[in-house]
């Protein structure tokens, strides 16, 4: 993995070398995707990697409904909020004691800024593990509150990470792009897409589909029905 993440890293860098010419501030990772695409595991891979070369990063899990992570977060919600007594005293389901969570822990925000602004000279990068449910952060008051509170202060790339396994999909795959496209305008904040689990799937179908638009076509023309249509029309 790490020869992979040298070119991701790479890129890193040179986000913070054009944007901080004059001051020293952390690059904010804010790692968002599909439920099951593996952010939390790519947030401990590159932590991993970061810390063999020697970058502090401080790791925030904003996951309120994870039993268990592989990582050492630094600032974690669980901490403050207790999920499944949200559901119990709210009576929500596990998708609304998400959402109240993140708005509880929006609340005390100013706090976690001062807590990372007081390690502003010793952090190279911050990294933001976000909930499963993506629709939860993205398209939530809170979510935009967190985003927009480390944007007024700090360099902020969203990494997207598709899951290239659902990707075989013609009609997921473009559901990733437009989705992506979606957060980008809402955010108006630099987005990267991110292809994970490599080593499960060959990645040849999807070089394919971006070198040739008519392979891409060709999948989209044998989904028969009318979902095929639209996202035909969608990609071009």
């Amino acid at each position: 993995f790490f020869n992979k993440f040298k070119n991701i890293y790479s890129w890193m860098s040179l986000q913070k070398s054009t944007v901080l010419k004059s001051s020293r501030k952390p690059l904010v990772l804010f790692f968002v995707g599909m439920a099951g695409s593996g952010k939390t595991t790519l947030v401990h891979r590159i932590s991993l990697d970061l810390s063999y070369l020697k970058k502090t990063h401080y790791i925030l899990n904003l996951d309120p409904a994870s039993r268990n992570i592989p990582y050492f977060a630094n600032i974690d919600i669980r901490d403050t909020i207790n999920f499944k007594k949200v559901m119990k005293d709210y009576y929500l389901g596990p998708n609304g004691a998400i959402l109240t969570s993140l708005n509880l822990f929006s609340t005390r925000f100013n706090q976690v800024q001062n807590i990372i602004q007081s390690k502003n000279y010793f952090l190279d990068f911050i990294l933001i593990d976000t909930p499963g449910q993506i629709e939860i952060f993205t398209w939530s008051a809170s979510g935009s509150i967190i985003t927009e509170s480390f944007s007024r202060k700090f360099p902020v790339v969203l990494f997207y990470i598709i899951d290239i396994a659902r990707t075989i999909n013609p009609l997921t795959f473009v559901s990733n792009i437009l989705y992506s496209c979606s957060i980008l305008y809402k955010t108006r904040l630099p987005i990267l897409l991110i292809l994970n689990k490599a080593d499960i799937t060959s990645v040849d179908f999807l070089k394919e589909w971006l070198n040739n638009n008519d392979a891409f076509d060709n999948s989209l023309s044998n989904e028969k029905f009318f979902a095929g249509s639209f996202a035909r029309s969608l990609a071009f």
